[in-house]
């Protein structure tokens, strides 16, 4: 008795179908290694759970390369013990400490939801749901810490103080505030010991990446993660 396939994920179990035929049987051999000695994957790719924007698809990537923890608005929580149940730790910890990734990428994008619902919040607009205003407020100090300060650079007519710059400002940027988000996931990375100790030992890499869904352009960080510039020209 074949199981039963609902229409609209016909296209889900083709697709399955299709890498299959790829992966299983124009390529065993990278499958077999995969199954008998395990993941070696070299990059943690934290990205956002939004749809247009799927990691493996983006970068062409083939099983193995990615391990990829997923996220709305691709936050990366502050180390704390406390918190027993929590899949992104988790992830990020197993990441780094047994499959000894080389590099964690933080890869956010234009026109994100988690971070408008952010702005919304910090605009007065209660957000109706029981976890997305608590998860997206983990922004909050990248926000506060590197949005205004570019927004600042970038507008010769606001003075340098966090008071010039209101909500409408930021929602203007919005970019900006994605970028902000990114940077301030990367500063929370370093507040997890045995991440901090690897980049220290020059074993760790963390970098910034930015998607423009409107253009398809990539804007990734400097090595010293202080700004976004553009990597497809």
């Amino acid at each position: 008795m074949q199981a039963f396939i609902h229409p609209t994920l016909t296209k889900l179990f083709d697709g399955i179908k299709n890498f299959q035929q790829r992966a299983y049987e124009q390529d065993p051999a990278n499958m077999k290694g995969l199954v008998e000695d395990g993941q070696h994957p070299k990059v943690l790719l934290i990205a956002c759970s939004d749809s247009r924007v799927d990691p493996a698809i983006l970068t062409n990537a083939e099983p193995g390369d990615l391990f990829v923890l997923r996220n709305v608005a691709n936050l990366v929580p502050t180390y704390d013990v406390a918190s027993k149940y929590d899949g992104a730790r988790a992830a990020i910890e197993y990441a780094v400490r047994d499959l000894e990734v080389e590099h964690i990428v933080i890869l956010g994008h234009a026109r994100c939801g988690g971070i408008n619902a952010l702005l919304k919040s910090l605009s007065g607009q209660k957000i109706e749901r029981d976890f997305i205003g608590d998860w997206v407020s983990l922004a909050m100090d990248g926000c506060v810490h590197y949005a205004i300060d570019q927004i600042v650079r970038s507008d010769s007519n606001l003075e340098e103080s966090v008071g010039e710059v209101d909500i409408d400002n930021l929602r203007e940027h919005q970019h900006l505030v994605e970028r902000a988000a990114i940077r301030g996931s990367l500063d929370n990375l370093l507040t997890y010991p045995w991440i901090k100790r690897r980049v220290d030992d020059g074993i760790l890499n963390l970098h910034g990446w930015w998607f423009d869904l409107e253009n398809g352009d990539l804007w990734a960080t400097d090595a010293d993660n202080t700004v976004f510039l553009p990597v497809i020209e």
